[in-house]
């Protein structure tokens, strides 16, 4: 069975539901790493004040037993703390009011899904597109692909992010091993390796919210100890990093993926693009250099994957874009609701836990089974017929 998940829930809602289908059984769960994974999300520089309403935490309700998976579907709950303040207006039962008291929204934000979603689904009620579209959601999103790091880690491999961009500030380039740099950016407020261009980000980010805007950036994810052969090229949907840009494209507010050096092979030679072939009896074969990311023809080719993606600017604004009124077709200046001057750091921890997931989900394809001993026997045997090839 292919692995899969589902989520439910609303941003003002009483909570966040994710159910897993596929995990093998006899997995261990760290719930400790767990919840590291969604309280780093909740970190960096220029978030707004939910984070300081929300302590996110993930409940396992269903598909686990003393630590450790069944093989049933696993259930994970996020709760939303805020939902006290919100209990009549998201009441799923039908409630007495004025629009104001119903919360109703009918000013639709440009750069949201109010409108698009308004149109789409019959809604004069906009809070009903903007609850779900919220990126509320990337909660038990980040959970779910906690789950997937750990079932990877299981086999070796590993996964960081890091920020490369924020606005007109970039990111040195940096030779850190993989751990290393998840220290180092782990300690930093907007998750970068460099301690000035850490510095030189959080004055632009205090420069771009008191100007009333907000600002976007590029974050990278790099995934070590990938076996050769994950995905496949024979049909466009089995390519693994296609299936990758995919989800890092579902990431609310992404707007554009690359792998390896990406968008500079367009301007470049096919000489320093493509990664010489090389042998030797320690490594088996090899690239050269990883100028494609980790891979060939849709596969992994055993080099780490390397996925950018890049976040555009939170649309809710204090100095307010113009909109029209649902009701009154009237223009206004839209409305100011709580909202982050950046997110991009948040946005690093989101990418590593969708990639993670693709991840897991091609490895599970390839060296499937219903336990993870089943899962460690496949693997080996085709660790051993690489080591024969």
């Amino acid at each position: 069975m292919s692995l899969r998940y589902l989520t439910a829930g609303e941003t003002h809602g009483p909570q966040l539901t994710a159910i897993i289908e596929g995990l093998p059984s006899h997995l261990q769960l760290d719930f400790v790493a767990l919840n590291f994974e969604l309280a780093r999300r909740q970190k960096g520089y220029g978030r707004g004040r939910r984070m300081q309403i929300e302590k996110d935490t993930a409940k396992i309700v269903g598909g686990v037993r003393h630590g450790y998976t069944t093989g049933a579907p696993v259930a994970l709950v996020v709760e939303n703390n805020d939902w006290k303040h919100w209990q009549k207006i998201m009441n799923i039962e039908p409630i007495e009011g004025t629009d104001e008291e119903k919360r109703r929204v009918h000013r639709p934000r440009p750069g949201h899904a109010d409108l698009n979603g308004g149109l789409k689904y019959n809604h004069k009620d906009l809070r009903n597109v903007l609850e779900r579209s919220s990126a509320r959601e990337t909660a038990v999103r980040v959970a779910v692909g906690a789950v997937a790091k750990q079932l990877l880690g299981r086999f070796g491999i590993r996964i960081a992010g890091h920020v490369i961009r924020i606005g007109e500030i970039e990111a040195p380039p940096h030779n850190l091993p993989l751990d290393e740099l998840a220290r180092v950016t782990e300690a930093s407020s907007v998750r970068v390796a460099d301690l000035e261009t850490e510095k030189k980000m959080e004055a632009y980010i205090d420069k771009i919210k008191e100007e009333g805007d907000s600002i976007g950036g590029i974050v990278e994810c790099i995934v070590e100890g990938v076996p050769v052969g994950l995905g496949s090229h024979v049909q466009y949907d089995r390519k693994l990093d296609g299936r990758i840009a995919q989800a890092v494209m579902s990431i609310n507010a992404f707007k554009g993926v690359e792998i390896g050096i990406g968008f500079e092979a367009g301007k470049l030679p096919g000489s320093k693009v493509h990664d010489e072939i090389l042998y030797s009896e320690e490594r088996g074969y090899y690239r050269a250099t990883n100028r494609l990311g980790g891979f060939e023809g849709g596969m992994t080719n055993g080099m780490p994957i390397v996925v950018r993606g890049v976040m555009k600017p939170i649309p809710t604004l204090y100095k307010p874009l113009q909109s029209v009124d649902i009701d009154t077709r009237e223009a206004f200046a839209a409305q100011v609701e709580r909202s982050d001057a950046c997110a991009v750091p948040a946005a690093s921890v989101v990418l590593e836990n969708v990639v993670a997931w693709e991840v897991a989900k091609a490895f599970l394809e390839k060296f499937g089974g219903d336990s993870i001993g089943e899962i460690e026997r496949n693997y080996k045997g085709y660790l051993a017929q690489l080591e024969e090839y």
